[in-house]
């Protein structure tokens, strides 16, 4: 082999080299990173920004509570009953609820509520025992879907499913009740849903606003 040729032999070998560790370099950078993002998102997400309403919005969820016998702060006020005037259609948007929990509870940085056609969900941050290996001590991203509706004068309520870390739990593992109408499938018994069905005279969830209507 010629002296001209071994020399090009070991500059292509260089290169070849060159963009081997370059390309390797570049495949590490790009799985640490997706392995922080995904660790961030799904396994250490931060708490969720609590929902604050604003005067006029704080005034109207107010009157709601008090036509509810609740004060701004949540609480019961002792009177005397009576049924004179009762409030039966209870009414509540989307950010009056996440708001709801940011004021009367811890759960405003770890829960978050989205209302849509026929859909209420949730996501819900579920810190992790300390004891527990691995994930110990770490916080877990939860979301799940419920539908819910009136239909044939009765209430619908399906799980439409859970999700852990951003992948769907198994209906087994949900005890077989996703895509399941919990109201027609345990309100032919006495207990919750039977109780839940003969109460609600309707229920409705629209794009930010939750609607029911209780019997007598």
């Amino acid at each position: 082999m010629t002296l001209a040729k071994q020399a090009n032999c070991g500059t292509a070998k260089r290169f070849d080299w060159l963009h081997l560790t370059l390309m390797t370099l570049v495949v590490v950078m790009i799985t640490v990173v997706v392995t922080v993002w995904i660790l961030q998102t799904y396994v250490f997400p931060t708490e969720f920004t609590p929902v604050v309403l604003d005067r006029g919005e704080q005034q109207v969820l107010d009157a709601k509570l008090e036509a509810l016998d609740l004060d701004a702060s949540g609480r019961l006020r002792a009177e005397k009953y009576s049924e004179q005037g009762a409030v039966r259609h209870l009414q509540f948007s989307e950010k009056e609820l996440n708001a709801l929990l940011a004021s009367n509870t811890n759960l405003a940085q770890r829960m978050a509520i989205n209302l849509s056609d026929d859909l209420i969900s949730a996501k819900l941050l579920i810190p992790v025992d300390p004891d527990v290996p691995i994930l110990g001590g770490k916080t877990l991203k939860v979301r799940a879907g419920v539908e819910v509706r009136y239909r044939n004068t009765r209430p619908v309520v399906i799980i439409k499913g859970v999700s852990l870390m951003g992948v769907p739990i198994p209906s087994a593992w949900l005890g077989g009740l996703k895509n399941i109408d919990l109201v027609n499938e345990f309100s032919a018994h006495p207990g919750f849903w039977k109780a839940f069905a003969e109460g609600v005279d309707n229920i409705q969830v629209r794009d930010g606003e939750l609607n029911i209507q209780l019997k007598e």
